[in-house]
């Protein structure tokens, strides 16, 4: 059994490229896989390893000036979750498609605590609204009871949803979730500064922290995961649907087609009949060889855009 840690920070770095060389190192050292993503603007990570040396991994940043307040989020996988480590230095540790001046993480929204998130919820407000910032593929297997789902295909279109949908919010209480919260700390800050939202708010620690104290409240369905795993079981909901017959299910698979690839909900039925392919085009051409087949379905980390 390996350990999956999942941890963010915004915090200025002041020399990306050598604390990038720091973290390739260390993360060689220990075994780690995953994906890391460094700016000056700080640090969001996923990596997966054995128990003993994530614990190691966790020690070596906390005695860091910079992160001995990171929030690591740890879950259990059978395997590492990924196939290899990938760090990278870029502009933003989540591309959001603004400019520096806009959706900035110190105008973040109001952070609450899965139990507060829970009361206020229970509460019912009559304005209040929760509004998965997520995108689609993410939405589709679990979300928040009674929740706006984000028509989005990768954050970096959530501004533009949130400039188009401006009026749904206003004197609102608008309460934001992802999956750890980092896409949160941007949401947040962008909707914050448009000043049409009575109050503006977001989860602490994402789904993952509010799932882990609430199993059974109201998020339901899976959490979908940016590892092997795809996605996470939180309650026996099933809430997607199988994008070549509508049966309800939420297992998600890719398309046979290597040209294709599509990230695609199918339900076993399906699977067999169309051979592992999101439609009968797909299908017709891997059986007429005129498509080159991806070797067989294995999940993988990188099924699903941020």
């Amino acid at each position: 059994m390996n350990t999956i840690l999942l941890f963010y920070k915004y915090v200025h770095i002041d020399n990306p490229v050598r604390f990038m060389r720091w973290q390739k190192k260390l993360c060689t050292e220990l075994g780690l896989k995953g994906r890391i993503i460094i700016a000056q603007e700080g640090i969001n990570g996923t990596v997966g390893g054995l128990p003993e040396n994530t614990e190691r991994y966790k020690k070596i940043m906390a005695e860091h000036p910079l992160f001995g307040d990171v929030d690591f989020k740890e879950s259990q996988a059978e395997d590492q979750g990924f196939p290899r480590m990938r760090i990278v230095v870029r502009s933003q540790i989540v591309e959001t498609g603004l400019d520096a001046t806009q959706g900035r993480p110190e105008n973040t929204g109001t952070h609450l605590t899965p139990a507060q998130t829970h009361a206020l919820i229970d509460a019912k407000p009559d304005n209040l609204v929760i509004l998965d910032t997520r995108n689609r593929c993410e939405s589709a297997i679990g979300s928040f009871t009674d929740a706006v789902k984000a028509d989005i295909d990768t954050f970096r279109d959530f501004p533009a949803y949130v400039d188009k949908n401006l009026e749904q919010f206003k004197d609102k209480q608008v309460l934001m979730y992802c999956t750890g919260g980092v896409r949160c700390e941007r949401a947040t800050a962008y909707l914050k500064e448009k000043g049409v939202a009575e109050e503006v708010y977001h989860i602490e620690g994402g789904i993952h922290r509010y799932v882990e104290q609430f199993p059974d409240g109201h998020f339901r369905g899976k959490n979908y995961v940016f590892d092997g795993r795809i996605a996470v079981k939180v309650t026996d909901d099933i809430l997607g649907a199988c994008a070549l017959c509508a049966t309800t299910c939420d297992e998600y698979y890719n398309c046979l087609n290597a040209s294709c690839n599509k990230h695609f909900i199918a339900c076993q039925s399906c699977i067999e009949s169309f051979k592992m392919s999101c439609s009968s085009d797909c299908y017709q051409a891997l059986e007429n060889g005129t498509a080159k087949r991806r070797p067989l379905f294995k999940k993988t980390a990188n099924a699903c855009v941020l």
